[in-house]
């Protein structure tokens, strides 16, 4: 697409001129006066604005205004006299991008355009990034609909716009960074820096470098200054994942500075005040270990003025069906695959499994399943015995099962047996025609749909089989075999 560009000024044949030589290259309007350039400015979208700063009217610097206020802000390039530098210094403080003085050198002109074209693209691109940022660390970003989930988001909604001191817990895997990162992008502090340091893997030594900082010969192998995260954090959010983690002597560092709001470089003894939120989590219970006396007390309750606790992904079962569509979809993208759609039966035990890793396992699941399987539908048959629940269990009494073809006798029912010769067995609470149902079902597992092969493992015949399945269809595959 050709760069747009407005020239603004009330000399024709300086209008002209400019439009003479960069028409070529550019789609060039222009304006006589500052009121005509605001007509052209509602009407059209332009990249940059080549403006002169005295006109009769409204000067250059209502020209300039005005290109602030539009949505998809243009950049100002500044055209003075020689003896108007003064006012050109004044346009810049306004917002223009850069001046020149006239005469025009058109070289010097094209340079600048150049400049301001690609300082608007990087401006473009940096608000498409906090866009997505938004977008992606925002409540909406955030999967789920359960009340448990719920109930988190309504906090960090309360929390967000103050500057008070969170402290999230919660089982590993459960998504603690991300409710710090929503909590970051929906307070003021959104366009400053958001850092995270997981504390357990760095030695205590390091950590607090990392965190504070050091000056220069603190100590060996320190060459040279370095800023700590804390100091690079100022104006922003610092999260420390795994708080529980961190020695003693860090311990005492972080109380000093949630007290005092300033930190001490490792070799230095001149505080740096700073504006840091800090955000702590854990996966290990504080009070326990205060208790222990592994943690300090006076930290404990410096940190834990708001407490959000993320839940386990089995205490909000709702949200796994959208968990994995959302995964799905993003991992299909990623490798340029065809989305994967799960059948019912498939997705009842995806529901029911209690994600011990909670959404990390689920999110490796569903990266697993789009990259092996590349498309297609997954089957409850698909699944690897752990998410079906099919354990072995003590073998009840066996119900007996009326073969037709052995001329209608009863027979003992021979339990299935899994590859391995582990035997698949009923509960012994079940009646027998559930008992035979479950039998069945399993069967059908294990044979992965395979019918022959599943009268086989019930030792019935195959008409046998298909009777039952006439009479429980829901058990039904598509193979046929």
């Amino acid at each position: 697409m050709i760069p747009s560009v407005l020239i603004v000024d009330d000399e024709k044949h300086t209008r002209e001129g400019l439009l003479l030589a960069f028409e070529e290259n550019y789609d060039v309007s222009v304006a006589s006066s500052a009121e005509e350039a605001f007509n052209l400015l509602e009407a059209h979208e332009f990249d940059v604005i080549v403006t002169d700063l005295r006109m009769p009217g409204k000067s250059g610097l209502k020209v300039i205004d005005k290109a602030l206020t539009l949505p998809n802000r243009p950049v100002v390039i500044m055209m003075t006299a020689y003896g108007n530098i003064d006012s050109a210094v004044e346009a810049m403080k306004r917002g223009a991008f850069d001046f020149l003085t006239k005469p025009v050198n058109l070289e010097k002109l094209e340079i600048l355009i150049q400049r301001a074209l690609k300082s608007r693209t990087l401006e473009v691109e940096v608000k498409q990034l906090h866009e997505r940022l938004d977008r992606k660390f925002s409540f909406e970003g955030i999967v789920g609909h359960s009340t448990r989930l719920t109930e988190v988001i309504e906090r960090v909604k309360l929390v967000a716009p103050s500057r008070a001191t969170v402290l999230i817990d919660g089982e590993t895997g459960t998504g603690k960074e991300l409710i710090a990162q929503a909590i970051h992008q929906a307070s003021p502090r959104a366009r400053a820096p958001f850092l995270a340091v997981h504390c357990a893997a760095l030695p205590a030594t390091l950590l607090e470098s990392e965190l504070f900082g050091h000056e220069k010969g603190a100590f060996t192998g320190a060459t040279e200054r370095r800023v700590g995260r804390f100091e690079a954090a100022d104006g922003g959010t610092l999260f420390l994942d795994e708080i529980g983690e961190v020695s003693p002597s860090t311990q005492v560092k972080l109380l000093r500075f949630l007290e005092t709001r300033a930190v001490e470089r490792i070799g230095s003894q001149k505080p740096v005040q700073l504006d840091v939120r800090l955000v702590a989590a854990s996966n290990r219970v504080l009070e326990q270990m205060v208790a222990q006396g592994t943690f300090r007390e006076d930290l404990f309750f410096r940190l834990n003025v708001v407490r959000i606790t993320t839940p386990p992904l089995r205490d909000r079962t709702d949200d796994i069906p959208l968990l994995l569509e959302h995964f799905i979809a993003e991992f299909s993208k990623e490798n340029n695959v065809p989305p994967l759609s799960i059948e019912p039966g498939a997705l009842k035990h995806l529901t029911t499994y209690p994600w011990p890793g909670n959404i990390r396992e689920l999110r490796n699941f569903a990266e697993n399943v789009v990259v092996l399987r590349r498309g297609g539908r997954l089957t409850e048959f698909d699944l690897e015995p752990k998410f079906r629940g099919t354990v072995p269990l003590a073998p009840p009494p066996r119900p007996a099962i009326v073969d037709v073809n052995a001329g209608g006798a009863v027979v003992p029912a021979v339990a299935p047996t899994a590859p391995g010769g582990a035997t698949m067995a009923a509960g012994p609470s079940l009646s027998v025609e559930e008992n035979e149902r479950r039998l069945l079902r399993q069967a059908l597992m294990e044979s992965r749909g395979n019918r022959t092969q599943a009268a086989k493992l019930m030792g019935i015949s195959r008409r046998t089989l298909h009777r039952k399945l006439a009479q429980w269809p829901e058990l039904d595959v598509t193979d046929r075999g």
